[in-house]
């Protein structure tokens, strides 16, 4: 059966401004561009991210209101940390207020004061990569080869390229402090990581001697597709699935933002007593005591209730046949994606979209500034402007592999009609396709510079 409404009711709601296409273009103009500088209150429907936008349950609001404020040793702390042990049975549960934090403290300590290095991953999202290249390290990406292809339909194409990890790691694993796998894999399009992937890249850091650590953020999505689609899980839970996928790993860091279920909250955890105290030392020096780690106590207890919320099959069968729901309506229209579908996200092929548009001149920033102007919503690009590189001997740009505009579902946010509008928007703006050009930047910062680049449209 592949109907799927929506598991839950609706307790309160918020008001949408409804805005006109000639005062979206004036917000775009102001905003040079870029999405990130528009203001929230002028978004109608907002797939920018699923990143700390959901909306909290009844009992998450409930779990708020009888958080422990105690500086040290609050029993929200020990809620949670008994919720993250009981999924992942790491030892040591070290709370951050986000996930880039937990990787900003991870890679402080594994990078620091050492050259050359390299950690491999399936395919490292922009600020884990921006984490690992301000210690002047190379982010490896070896995902399949089917994973950067829009239209190959590969049920796992997050996996891991084991051949091209074996000889990467046999080329430079002197060199590798840290590998990592992204589950599911973000940039690739929301796609998933087969457990048996998991397994064998484990087995090959093992190999090497290796830490391995898991960029988790949306590990339970990855276990429903693991029961979906991989022999052997049909009748297991995602609550067993996911302790599986982490019983192969050393340690692992997690914006909750996303599977969590919170608006912020993250953790780093790991089984290694050292890396353990040297993390918690450095968490003391930049985002606070141990047991808060820069978090109130009412924000430990509503992470603790949204990671067991998030294992709710009925919950991950709608958010998936969600995405399923879209990508459907999308194909039928002629507007290529990503396929399979993921579970947060739909990715629209810009470069498919826009032929006309070289990678130099950004095919999904121009399709993200259409979809805006024309019906006031916000994706993001997830192309050349956010993974092009620079040559530095010639001085050109080295695309990225694909030019994707993602639209990124808030968690309980949209109902069907809301899905339903975004389709017909982005339907009706693929039927003027032919008429756009690209756009030129005018300022970047030197890193991340899709947050706050300044663009203008070309003529």
């Amino acid at each position: 059966m592949k109907t799927s409404i929506e598991p839950f009711k609706i307790k309160m709601v918020e008001h949408i401004k409804q805005t006109t296409r000639e005062e979206r273009l004036e917000y775009l103009k102001e905003a040079h561009y870029n999405v990130f500088l528009i203001r929230a209150e002028n978004i109608l429907i907002d797939f920018l991210t699923d990143s700390g936008t959901g909306a909290m349950s009844d009992q998450q609001w409930a779990a708020i209101m009888t958080g422990d404020e105690a500086y040290a040793g609050s029993k929200s702390f020990f809620h949670f940390e008994e919720t993250v042990q009981q999924i992942t049975s790491f030892k040591h549960i070290i709370p951050t207020h986000q996930g880039r934090a937990a990787e900003r403290i991870l890679f402080e300590i594994v990078l620091k004061n050492k050259k050359g290095q390299k950690i491999p991953n399936n395919t490292h999202f922009d600020t884990t990569r921006a984490n690992i290249e301000y210690h002047d390290t190379e982010a490896v990406d070896l995902v399949i080869p089917e994973g950067k292809i829009p239209e190959c339909d590969h049920p796992f194409k997050g996996n891991m390229d084991l051949g091209k990890l074996e000889e990467f790691l046999d080329k430079n694993h002197k060199h590798v402090p840290l590998g990592m796998i992204t589950i599911t894999n973000n940039s690739g399009g929301g796609q998933p990581v087969s457990m048996e992937n998991i397994k064998e890249t484990a087995r090959l850091y093992r190999k090497y001697k290796i830490p391995f650590f898991i960029d988790c953020c949306r590990f339970a999505e990855n276990a429903y597709f693991i029961k979906q689609r991989e022999k052997g899980y049909g009748e297991k839970t995602i609550l067993e699935i996911a302790r599986e996928m982490f019983s192969y790993a050393d340690g692992c860091a997690m914006s909750a933002k996303k599977d969590g279920m919170v608006n912020i909250g993250g953790f780093l955890a790991m089984n290694d007593d050292n890396l353990a105290m040297h993390a918690r030392n450095l968490l003391i020096l930049t985002e606070g005591f141990p047991s808060y780690g820069g978090l109130a106590g009412r924000d430990l207890d509503a992470m603790a209730v949204g990671l067991q919320e998030v294992l709710d099959e009925n919950y991950l069968r709608y958010r998936v046949r969600t995405a399923e729901y879209m990508g459907e309506r999308l194909l039928d229209a002629g507007v290529s994606i990503i396929r399979p579908t993921g579970g947060h996200a739909v990715y629209i092929d810009a470069a498919a979209f826009y032929p006309q548009i070289p990678a130099h001149q950004f095919p999904g920033q121009a399709l993200v500034c259409e979809l805006y102007k024309n019906g006031g919503i916000r994706g993001v690009e997830i192309g050349s402007l956010m993974f092009g590189k620079t040559d530095k001997i010639t001085g050109d740009m080295i695309p990225a592999s694909m030019e994707l505009v993602r639209l990124a579902f808030p968690r309980r946010v949209y109902t069907q009609s809301h899905f339903d509008y975004a389709i017909e928007t982005i339907i009706e703006t693929f039927k003027e396709r032919e008429k756009v050009r690209g756009l030129k930047i005018t300022w970047e910062a030197p890193f991340l510079r899709h947050f706050s680049v300044h663009m203008v449209p070309l003529e």
